[in-house]
């Protein structure tokens, strides 16, 4: 029983990867109380020596831990204590387990969230050539799914760059309230000894330290929007997998997945599955499940800390690790990937997606935009009716709707003058579409 209860309560078996997090936290920590003779100097180098030596032990190896560790932080205590002595006990004056686990974690996810940055603008890169490698090809544009007017498809892909910009943008905005110094909170009250806390923090690079000791070691917040980000970076690329694997379909045929990201079927030879922009999509799933996991730990739980908040680390590290490997293996899999312009250019003849033109060419002669509406809806619906397109009507058909009819009209009708119209701030004109990639180059 007694050895039951200790391994439901041990975290050692996941959060043993803050190890060097916990250490460079202690050193800055050991250093300050030398500094604040509250240590002697002679034991700031024994400890510090005890320390790295378990720094390097780790990095080779040869540190295992056992179901008697019951977290890294006494683990590690455990460790040093053996190699110096009980001098190695005086480590922990002036701090709790619950501001240094939150010490830990905030070094952590620093560093994880510089990594997550550099694979965003990895992965913009990658959109950024690919939108310029095929800078001209049209492609229809959909709403509902269905047919609604011609774009360039660069112009849809640098649309998935703004929303890695504002990803970004909300991951360095996480980093602020991250890079905030917690050590001196102790375990909720602060500390008696006359410690310093802004030297701690200007030896491990914070900007800031926390203000009230009691929100410092109940505060999640700093996981929970880490989390909240990453599930929308991955809801992003979850809906660019869904257009992909829509796109490699045969209906569509608008792309194709290299063979190293795409399967074939086990028992039908013809097949090619595009599973791993399907696994993208399912790996969303998990990481929302990871924010409805920390959200509901947190919900309930009264000032300060208690113990439910040991598992706010698994989805945690779970998370960082999803983004980043999900990231990396995007990125190579948009870059392989193949377009067939032929093919998007022929679905534009499909679906009237010159039809606004026209009602905007009647709006131009006067006519407001309501009725040009209607006077286009019915010409569409004669159109399906003769099985034509409008590229295939006559002057006369076209007046048959409308008198404001002129020969002009005939000329609207190609798709790419109906793009390079599109020449609003922010359209999908060849102009404009140029001017977003110089933009985010």
């Amino acid at each position: 029983m007694k050895n039951t209860i200790k391994n439901f309560i041990a975290s050692i078996s996941y959060d043993n990867r803050l190890l060097e997090y916990d250490i460079a936290g202690s050193i800055a920590h050991c250093r300050m109380l030398a500094r604040c003779r509250i240590i002697t100097m002679r034991e700031r180098d024994r400890i510090i020596a005890g320390l790295l030596a378990i720094l390097h032990a780790w990095r080779k190896g040869g540190i295992k831990f056992s179901s008697k560790d019951e977290d890294i932080h006494l683990a590690i205590e455990r460790m040093l204590i053996e190699k110096i002595g009980d001098v190695g006990g005086k480590l922990h004056t002036a701090r709790s387990r619950n501001d240094q686990v939150s010490l830990d974690m905030r070094l952590y996810l620093r560093d994880r969230i510089g990594e997550i940055i550099e694979s965003i603008n990895v992965l913009k890169k990658t959109i950024k050539k690919k939108a310029s490698a095929n800078i001209n090809v049209i492609m229809p544009g959909f709403t509902h799914l269905q047919h609604a007017q011609p774009v360039l498809f660069s112009h849809y892909m640098m649309a998935y760059c703004f929303m890695l910009e504002r990803d970004e943008e909300r991951l360095k905005g996480c980093l602020e309230r991250v890079n905030v110094m917690p050590l001196g909170a102790s375990a909720l009250a602060g500390t008696s000894f006359h410690i310093d806390r802004n030297y701690v923090a200007h030896l491990l690079s914070f900007p800031k330290i926390t203000e009230n000791s009691i929100d410092t070691v109940s505060d999640r917040d700093f996981i929970i929007e880490f989390i909240q980000d990453a599930s929308i970076i991955l809801m992003h690329l979850s809906r660019f997998c869904e257009d992909l694997i829509i796109w490699a379909s045969p209906e569509f045929s608008f792309v194709s997945f290299a063979p190293a990201f795409s399967t074939g079927s086990s028992i039908m030879p013809q097949k090619r599955n595009p599973d791993v922009a399907e696994l993208i999509r399912a790996k969303t799933g998990k990481v929302y499940g990871n924010l409805i996991g920390i959200l509901t730990v947190m919900k309930g739980l009264p000032l300060s800390y208690n113990r439910d908040m040991q598992e706010d680390k698994q989805g945690m590290f779970d998370t960082a690790d999803t983004l980043e490997d999900v990231l990396k293996i995007f990125a190579q899999m948009l870059g392989s990937i193949r377009i067939n312009e032929k093919r998007m250019l022929r679905a534009c003849e499909k679906g009237f997606l010159n039809a606004t033109d026209v009602a905007d060419y009647l709006v131009g002669k006067g006519v407001p935009f309501r009725n040009a509406h209607g006077i286009v809806s019915r010409l569409v619906s004669y159109c399906m009716e003769k099985g034509k397109r409008m590229e295939d009507l006559n002057l006369d058909e076209f007046r048959g709707f409308s008198k404001k009819f002129s020969k002009d009209v005939l000329s609207l009708l190609d798709v790419r003058k109906s793009i390079n119209r599109r020449n609003s701030k922010g359209g999908t004109s060849l102009s404009q579409v140029r001017r977003e990639i110089r933009k985010k180059t």
